[in-house]
């Protein structure tokens, strides 16, 4: 039977490996069990990307290292401490500089603001994950003696289900050479109807324009009869738009500052990724790095914040206060729907609006700029459910300094 690289390494990470790292590296079980869901297909997708980026003589190589090493033969002693923990980090850490370069760092950064887990915490865990990834593809390639180009088509073949296990949230697009990207492509080409049938979608989209069409000169008399002008970018245009799609079931918690004071805020919301963040004396800032708002709302196709998301506002003010060192951009988004110059406008306007909020709060000194960019980062096509595109429409803050 074919190895499966995902599941092989997904394997590895038993309740009782779990535990180990829990125990060994001071974060909570839950903490490391999302740092893996989400480092596991990281760590492949980046593998993926250095070999495609050679012809696969670098990652082989890598490969029959951690092959040879013995890795796969010793794996219940992982997270156990001591010499042979220490031994594994290491040449864990060379192997993952050796795959990602100077990426290390922000995939370090963009985990641990996803999972919760302190970034020191996420480079031991990627570091125990690469030689481990690396052994399982060294295996694959002496059992098979499989030369670089052998081992890239094979690693091709593994695409689809990695790129399957990529969190939702987790952005790895641009980070890792474009392997995000790369993957995403393969995924649509796998679930493309066949030939056999393709025909049929000329004809569909006749249809649906047609009754686009129908739809739209309905409205429009309708409009010329009423005299009331709709807002093409919402039905009620009176009514908060969301700028970011919040859980369904949020857990509430408590962020503490610096000075001892609390924040009411939510399990992995944007105070408790903040404070984290600039609480990790390893966390680099700069501009690859954005945390979403997740409770800012605006009045439809508008700039003008709702009253409910003063809360969260407040929230910033006071972490920057706590934090007079840290300096921070504003960046507005929208969806791919509308004009692009409008949305980019909206965007702007968007931004621009939080950062006057919060220069009324006093913190303005720590604001260093305000961009709108429009649709230009969009992930989700604009025919698809509001409910999907929501969240491309977001304000999110970016760490400059600390």
């Amino acid at each position: 039977m074919a190895m499966n690289l995902l599941d092989s390494v997904k394997s590895v990470f038993t309740s009782d490996i779990i535990g180990k790292a829990s125990s060994l590296l001071g974060e909570s079980e839950g903490g490391v069990t999302k740092a893996l869901a989400a480092g596991v297909p990281s760590i492949l997708t980046g593998i993926i990307s250095n070999a495609g980026s050679d012809g696969g003589t670098n990652v082989l190589n890598l490969a029959k290292q951690a092959a040879g090493s013995g890795i796969l033969d010793n794996l219940g002693g992982l997270f156990s401490g001591g010499s042979s923990t220490s031994s594994l980090l290491s040449t864990g850490s060379n192997m993952l500089s050796g795959l990602l370069g100077n990426k290390v760092g922000g995939l370090s950064s963009l985990i641990s603001n996803f999972s919760g887990v302190k970034q020191s915490s996420i480079s031991s865990i990627l570091s125990a994950l690469a030689p481990i990834a690396l052994g399982f593809v060294g295996k694959q390639a002496l059992s098979n003696n499989l030369s670089s180009g052998g081992l890239l088509s094979w690693l091709n073949g593994q695409k689809a289900s990695i790129a399957s296990a990529v969190p939702a949230g987790l952005n790895l697009s641009g980070l890792l050479d474009g392997a995000a990207a790369k993957v995403s492509n393969t995924v649509r080409e796998v679930t493309e109807p066949a030939k056999s049938t393709k025909w049929l979608w000329p004809l569909l989209l006749a249809i649906v324009a047609i009754a686009l069409l129908w739809y739209l000169m309905r409205g429009c008399n309708k409009e010329a009869a009423t005299g009331v002008t709709t807002d093409t970018a919402a039905v009620t245009p009176s009514s908060p738009e969301p700028v970011v799609n919040a859980p369904v079931a949020r857990e509430s918690f408590k962020v503490k500052l610096p000075d001892g004071s609390e924040l009411d805020a939510y399990k992995g919301g944007i105070e408790d990724q903040l404070v984290a963040f600039l609480n990790d004396a390893n966390s680099k800032p700069g501009k690859d790095l954005w945390f979403d708002f997740d409770d800012l709302n605006f009045k439809t196709g508008t700039a003008e914040i709702v009253p409910e998301s003063q809360k969260q506002l407040n929230n910033i003010v006071a972490i920057l206060k706590a934090y007079p060192k840290a300096k921070i951009k504003i960046g507005g988004y929208t969806d791919k729907t509308g004009d692009e110059a409008n949305n980019k406008k909206l965007s702007q306007a968007r931004a621009a609006a939080v950062k006057s909020a919060l220069e009324t709060a006093g913190v303005g000194k720590q604001v260093v700029g305000a961009e709108g960019y429009g649709s230009e980062f969009a992930k989700i096509e604009a025919e698809a459910p509001d409910s999907d595109r929501i969240t491309d429409r977001r304000v999110s803050v970016s760490v400059r300094e600390k």
